[in-house]
């Protein structure tokens, strides 16, 4: 695996100097039919200010779905945005966004690219159509993938090793609390909605404990399944 550090749904690749996390869906929190507010804009901020201190990246890269909402643009979503795009400069790093299919009026707020490659290399595309470029590995969103331990449903990156066109792939979970996560326990290539994954058997499940500041990988769910 290449070297990596993961912490709250997002990975620092040092080799790049570059922070990349997916699925924002900023606006959610306008768009939700609950009466109450979800938090939204103080959960990105303070959980992004934390990634920041820990890692000091050269480059923050979004991954795709950036916003929610696909037909309009709530004032709060330009406000949280704003406040994560001065998170960032004042940090010292660089802010790239690459559009994700959610992203439909994101020009209103950035530059987006439709995918990035990092100084190592590494391609970063939001991961719901095939990338145009070639990449020793690829770093996507899109799905969403949490997994089931235990009775608990936990957020999980899911790495595969030459799974895509002979390269690596790192599926990323959606950065937002917000979304209950697409469970990948008894999941096959078919079910992804994204067509660099279309195998499972071989990825390996990686997950998070924030509490204890501890990072799990596991064996490929091929054999992860079994312990399941």
């Amino acid at each position: 695996m290449v070297d990596a550090e993961f912490a709250d749904r997002a990975v620092f690749l040092p080799s790049a100097d570059a922070l990349v996390l997916a699925d924002l869906h900023i606006g959610r929190d306008a768009t939700s039919n609950v009466s109450l507010s979800l938090g939204e804009r103080t959960d990105l901020t303070t959980r992004v200010s934390d990634l920041l201190d820990r890692f000091s990246p050269g480059e923050v890269v979004l991954a795709g779905d950036v916003l929610h909402a696909f037909d309009r643009l709530p004032e709060e979503a330009e406000s949280t945005f704003a406040d994560f795009r001065e998170l960032v400069d004042e940090a010292g790093a660089t802010l790239v966004v690459v559009r994700g299919n959610h992203d439909t009026l994101l020009d209103e707020l950035a530059d987006p690219r439709d995918e990035y490659r990092l100084a190592d290399g590494t391609l970063v595309h939001h991961g719901h159509e095939e990338p145009d470029a070639d990449a020793p590995r690829y770093v996507v969103g899109h799905d969403h993938p949490a997994i089931e331990i235990e009775g608990k449903r936990r957020p999980c990156y899911l790495w595969g090793e030459e799974t895509y066109r002979g390269s690596d792939v790192l599926v990323l979970p959606a950065f937002t609390r917000f979304a209950s996560g697409m469970v990948v326990n008894d999941l096959r290539g078919g079910d992804f909605q994204s067509p660099l994954v279309t195998r499972t058997n071989p990825l390996r499940p990686i997950v998070r404990d924030e509490d204890a500041d501890e990072t799990y990988r596991f064996p490929p769910l091929a054999e992860f399944r079994k312990l399941l």
